[in-house]
């Protein structure tokens, strides 16, 4: 439920801003008490989604949705007394959304689910979930493109050392010393781009991204180190963020 409330966020928010920016309403979405309203309706979204997939009745998404949106109207008091300010208001709600939704969740511990006649479509894309999440924490790039820093690179094949000395996935024959010369070539060419600078730096960040978009959907097919979930998460991130980073750099005439 956490992800799928995340999932709201960042798929509903740049729409929310296109639309404050369309109608002219961009001040007014930015006070607090309205953009504290505006992510609670973002989480919501994304918690209904989820919730009526895992076949919650509607009774229990209507009250997990109050558990989310209550806490932030309670604030609105003091807040509009003068007695908090905007950030308290934002925090405040949050801190207070936790222990509301554990109690819904805690009274609809023995809840029956409904029976739902999933679409395989739908089902086809619950199983890609590690692509549908990848594509949502990428699309603010894909509305703005920008390049990003040579430095960014660093962390590509660290996650993948770090994973798999976590689950002693490093030991099989070759395995360490495939990732430690992945490792050294994304350095070599983080010193390269950092070096070069400008333009060049540009297209070799994207380069090694979408060169580590290879490299995971070959641990995807090996199953090794990483779990696939994660290859298939990172894959898709990977291409995404070097794409976005192409279409930037032929945007302004890289």
């Amino acid at each position: 439920m956490a992800i799928a409330m995340v999932a709201g966020m960042v798929l509903l928010g740049p729409l929310w801003d296109m639309a404050g920016t369309a109608l002219g309403i961009g001040g007014s979405l930015g006070r607090p008490e309205v953009a504290a309203l505006v992510m609670a309706t973002n989480m919501t979204a994304g918690m209904t989604v989820w919730m009526r997939y895992r076949a919650h009745h509607w009774r229990g998404v209507g009250e997990m949705a109050a558990a989310m949106y209550v806490p932030f109207l309670l604030l609105l008091v003091p807040f509009r007394a003068g007695l908090l300010d905007g950030d308290a208001l934002l925090i405040g709600g949050h801190l207070l959304m936790v222990p509301a939704m554990v109690l819904v969740a805690v009274r609809h511990r023995h809840e029956t689910p409904t029976a739902i006649d999933r679409h395989p479509a739908v089902v086809a894309l619950a199983r890609r979930w590690p692509t549908g999440l990848a594509l949502l924490m990428t699309a603010d790039m894909w509305l703005d493109p920008g390049v990003l820093s040579p430095w960014t690179m660093l962390v590509l094949p660290g996650a993948y050392l770090l994973i798999g000395l976590a689950r002693r996935t490093l030991r099989g024959p070759g395995v360490l010393a495939t990732q430690l010369l992945g490792l050294a070539g994304w350095v070599a060419l983080v010193l390269v781009a950092v070096a070069a600078g400008g333009r060049t730096a540009g297209w070799l960040v994207a380069f090694g991204w979408l060169a580590h978009a290879g490299w995971d959907l070959f641990h995807h097919r090996a199953g090794r180190v990483v779990p696939r979930a994660f290859a298939e998460w990172c894959g898709v991130l990977d291409a995404a963020l070097g794409a976005s980073m192409v279409v930037a750099l032929l945007s302004t005439g890289g």
